[in-house]
């Protein structure tokens, strides 16, 4: 079926090319949800803010069928005549799009620096991997956050290393801008009652990629142990990954899932994670994080990362939940996390939609 409708949005779009291109068109499409403060969701927030520009929002995941209708009968006409293009992850369907070549296409990518491995650096089965080699050489850009990871990130979008433009992650200008920490934590106590007065520790694992792994993550948390241990002191909070999809128990545990990411690195003091890219947040944030990497045997097997994981995470690392409890309350992290940091951020500021904005927009100037 998916096959079927990657064909359609293609035929409509290729229909839809009959029309002019508008030069102050900006499409902001989004495959991956990735909250009210990721770097599509921002950088179409400044957009909108500088003068003269058209900003259009998609996302390729609609609700519903009256969405899904509006999508096909109106995204490929928008994304056909837009000037510049905005993604946040792979879009399917671009491999068969034939763009005028007046388009500038930006893959802004959904999380910073480099971490797991993504994109074709992964193990694709074949017909995806063909068609994420075709969208990548229609890109005009891939945005990272630091020189570091240019590599890294040619190799995973499958784009020449000139492409690359280590401009930062229009995120951080979120995270960074003075948000007034005290009121999200007030909105959060009064929906949250419970936590009030204790250290927020956020556990944030990924998703595996065989569903059978996904639905026994949670069975790795205790949380009666957590609580008889640190209960006094902190309160257990989960966010699951939006491809992680099993029952979180209600006794010690406080379900955050529904809750923006950013909001949440903002108020929470200590991270537990496995493998996520979330980790990036809390070390830009200077905040401590502990990895729970239960499986990491398995996960490197099967999925692996684009450095060694054991040197390279900014956080103690431990595979049992015997020493998780002691690691949250004694986080050691502060050396690993400042060079983790360092490495994958070149800017940390809040003028990062700026840079991109302003590069991107000038484009044609350059050729």
């Amino acid at each position: 079926m998916k096959k079927i409708l990657w064909c359609v949005f293609a035929l409509l779009f290729n229909i839809c090319r009959a029309f002019p291109v508008k030069p102050a068109r900006a499409v902001f499409l989004a495959p991956h949800r990735g909250g009210a403060h990721d770097s599509l969701s921002e950088l179409a927030r400044y957009t909108e803010k500088r003068a003269g520009y058209e900003v259009i929002k998609i996302s390729s995941s609609p609700d519903g069928i009256k969405e899904a209708v509006g999508f096909f009968l109106l995204a490929p006409l928008k994304l056909a005549t837009a000037k510049y293009i905005f993604l946040n992850d792979n879009f399917m369907p671009l491999a068969s799009l034939r763009f005028s070549p007046e388009t500038v296409i930006t893959q802004l990518w959904h999380g910073e620096g480099a971490f797991k491995k993504f994109g074709l650096m992964t193990n694709l089965p074949d017909e995806i991997r063909h068609r994420e080699i075709i969208a990548g050489k229609k890109l005009s850009y891939v945005v990272c956050t630091s020189e570091n990871v240019r590599d890294v990130y040619a190799l995973a979008f499958g784009t020449e290393k000139s492409k690359v433009i280590a401009l930062g992650s229009p995120r951080l200008d979120y995270l960074l801008a003075g948000e007034n920490r005290q009121k999200l934590l007030e909105g959060f106590y009064s929906r949250y009652p419970g936590c009030r007065g204790k250290k927020l520790v956020l556990y944030a694992p990924t998703f595996r990629d065989n569903p059978r792994d996904d639905a026994e993550i949670l069975s790795h948390i205790d949380a009666p142990a957590f609580a008889q241990s640190l209960g006094d002191e902190y309160a257990l909070l989960v966010k699951l990954h939006p491809q992680v999809h099993c029952c979180i128990p209600a006794k010690g545990i406080t379900d955050v899932t529904a809750l923006d990411i950013g909001e949440l690195a903002l108020i929470c003091d200590i991270l537990i994670t496995d493998y996520s890219s979330v980790c990036m947040d809390f070390a830009v944030l200077g905040k401590p994080c502990v990895f729970y990497a239960y499986d990491l045997e398995k996960y490197e097997s099967e999925r692996s990362f684009c450095f060694g994981y054991k040197d390279y995470v900014p956080g103690e690392i431990v595979t049992d939940f015997s020493s998780l409890a002691p690691a949250v309350k004694n986080p050691r992290s502060a050396g690993k996390l400042t060079r983790f940091r360092d490495f994958n951020f070149d800017y940390i500021d809040t003028r990062n939609s700026e840079r991109i904005f302003d590069y991107i927009m000038n484009s044609d100037s350059r050729k």
